[in-house]
């Protein structure tokens, strides 16, 4: 379906907007197992050059859905897409795209590498695109940007990593086993992948527990939870930033993309290294200063191996959502310079 919208996120859109399902039937999975009747929902802005050669892929993050990431395609922000053909083909377990709450069985693990590569085929099969111009991920997102660049070396020329890692830190994956245990301590859970019903409770519990990660220790400090996001007070914020965030997405769903979190790693366990350096595209690093999960340090220690890397810090204490900065100029100004920079390059 293609078309105008009038009306984008409160302001007029005057490029054209595509969306579509792509059907890939069953899919072998990398580790092991089928996702049966797998489907990409994908929307795609602006307009595909005559040559094929504009095209950004822009993957969706934990929990998200493309609309939830929209805000920053626009003549006048990150991604331009009077220039670029951005297509967003939203995550496995996003709810919309093939997830344990419309597909069933669903199979113990669905990695990075089973999402980029049935992107590849609806690059290829619905666009006739076999070559992109770059690949721009935020959080989970830019794992699959990482993944990409390991994946299909002469697809891709160029990759934005926006608060993510080449293989999940220790750390971030202590954090994912603490968040992957509450939701499956809850006596819906049926001890595989699937809940009998939402579990509230449990639900409240990883949205309070989640709001410590994602923002810093100084953004808190700062007051920036009532002053920046308008909440009267503590208990507010954490019922309307993360409880009613969380509770939108299926825990099944959640679930089964903690778990792709977790298994992030462009090596499959193998040397780490030689995986980065195998890596042709050119690479921007944006870590956030701040962030809790994904830290400056991990790119820094992934920047030498890399054959065209650049490290460019995100300096705010806004933690891991400086680098989705929907509510905060600061930080959108600085990841619109970098990334416009780094695209025409």
């Amino acid at each position: 379906m293609a078309g105008y919208a009038r009306q984008f996120q409160g302001r007029a859109m005057d490029w054209p907007v595509q969306d579509g399902v792509f059907e890939l039937g069953d899919i072998a999975l990398r580790k092991g197992g089928t996702l049966p009747g797998a489907r990409i929902v994908w929307r795609a802005h602006g307009t595909l050059s005559a040559t094929r050669d504009n095209v950004i892929v822009y993957p969706t993050s934990y929990g998200a859905q493309h609309p939830d990431l929209e805000w920053l395609i626009g003549p006048d922000s990150v991604l331009d897409p009077t220039r670029w053909f951005i297509v967003i083909p939203n995550m496995f377990g996003s709810g919309l795209s093939s997830s344990p709450s419309n597909t069933k069985p669903w199979p113990a693990l669905v990695t990075a590498w089973d999402n980029v590569a049935a992107q590849r085929r609806l690059l290829s099969e619905v666009f006739g695109v076999d070559r992109v111009h770059a690949v721009y991920g935020w959080s989970m997102g830019a794992q699959q940007a990482y993944h990409w660049a390991a994946t299909f070396a002469d697809a891709v020329q160029r990759i934005v990593v926006n608060c993510g890692s080449a293989r999940t830190s220790v750390h971030n994956r202590v954090f994912l086993k603490g968040m992957m245990a509450v939701l499956e301590a809850a006596p819906e859970y049926d001890g595989t992948a699937l809940f009998s019903a939402q579990p509230a409770a449990a639900l409240r519990a990883f949205g309070r527990l989640y709001a410590g990660w994602a923002l810093s220790q100084d953004f808190y400090r700062a007051g920036l939870h009532l002053s920046a996001l308008g909440a009267p007070d503590l208990d507010t914020f954490l019922r309307t930033d993360w409880e009613e965030r969380f509770a939108r997405r299926a825990a099944a769903d959640l679930l089964a993309q903690l778990r792709c979190w977790d298994a992030g790693d462009i090596a499959d366990g193998g040397d780490l290294a030689a995986a980065l350096r195998a890596i042709t595209a050119r690479v921007l690093l944006m870590p956030s200063e701040t962030d809790l999960y994904f830290r400056v340090a991990d790119n820094a220690a992934e920047l030498p191996d890399l054959r065209q890397g650049t490290l460019a810090p995100i300096p705010s204490i806004w933690g891991h959502r400086a680098g989705n900065p929907v509510a905060n100029r600061e930080d959108a100004g600085f990841l619109q310079r970098a990334v416009r920079a780094f695209l025409d390059e």
